[in-house]
C-alpha cells in the first residue's frame, strides 16, 4: 500500500474507465439504469475482455493471454 493521495494507485482502473467511457458510455444515450447496467456489462464481458486487443498483453485479447499462459505453465 502506497501513501494516501498517490496518483499512481488508480492509473489501471483510470485508463479502463477512460476507455470505457470514450467506446461506450460518450456513444450510447441509455434510457434507465438498468439498460445502462446491462449495456457495461456487455461491453465488458463479451467485448472488452474476449475480443478487445490489449497493449500491455502483446495485442492479444485477455482470454487469449489466459489460454496461451495456461498453456505454457
Amino acid at each position: 500500500m502506497s501513501r494516501k493521495g498517490n496518483c499512481y494507485d488508480n492509473a489501471c482502473i483510470e485508463s479502463f474507465h477512460s476507455i470505457l467511457k470514450k467506446e461506450l458510455i460518450y456513444c450510447t444515450k441509455f434510457k434507465t439504469k438498468h439498460q445502462a447496467y446491462e449495456a457495461i456489462f456487455r461491453y465488458i464481458e463479451f467485448f472488452y475482455n474476449r475480443k478487445r486487443v490489449h497493449s500491455s498483453l502483446g495485442y492479444v485479447s485477455p482470454v487469449q493471454f489466459a489460454a496461451t499462459f495456461s498453456e505454457t505453465a
